[in-house]
């Protein structure tokens, strides 16, 4: 079956050629790829995955802090899906996994006009238990109203984001800090 699943991606990968539709401006060579297709490369790049028979005690209850002090779009997002993975794990190895987000510097952006796909993975984890926790000296810096941010109230409010990640740490919550 192995060998079955390379062969159809090499077919699917060679024949992105044959199916890509022309380019719309002369001496543009690359070609434009139709969303079928690309969904097929997709889908034939993830069915080499199998699952593992894995063998592992539960996890218990664990307390983590994430900080988040990058601008990044992509660094965001992938806190945000690691997080979302962890919680999904933990909890189907019975265990409970508390994760406080702490803002702080150029962090503060993922709560500034966050498009509708943001939205909705910090609604999803704020309904998992996620707390997301906000710098002041941050705010204060920046000149930012916290009202002005996505659902924020003076509760997610801490004086230092930078401090919270350390008080946080001697309550026993780990630092995860999962992309730099």
């Amino acid at each position: 079956m192995h060998v079955h699943q390379k062969l159809a991606r090499s077919i699917i990968v060679s024949s992105l050629v044959l199916l890509s539709v022309p380019t719309a401006f002369a001496g543009d060579s690359t070609p434009a790829v139709s969303a079928p297709v690309v969904a097929a490369v997709a889908e034939a790049k993830s069915s080499e995955y199998v699952k593992p028979d894995i063998k592992h005690g539960s996890y218990g209850k664990v307390n983590i802090v994430v900080p988040l002090t990058s601008d990044d779009k992509g660094i965001q997002g992938m806190k945000l899906r690691n997080i979302a993975n962890g919680l999904k794990a933990v909890e189907s190895w019975k265990g409970k996994l508390n994760v406080t987000v702490v803002l702080y510097a150029k962090g503060v952006t993922l709560l500034k006009n966050p498009d509708e796909q943001i939205q909705k993975k910090l609604d999803d984890l704020k309904k998992e238990g996620v707390q997301i926790k906000v710098c002041d000296n941050t705010l204060r810096e920046q000149g930012i109203d916290f009202h002005n941010l996505y659902h924020v109230s003076d509760a997610d409010i801490v004086p230092s984001g930078f401090a919270e990640v350390a008080y946080l740490q001697a309550k026993k919550h780990f630092v995860v800090d999962p992309v730099n």
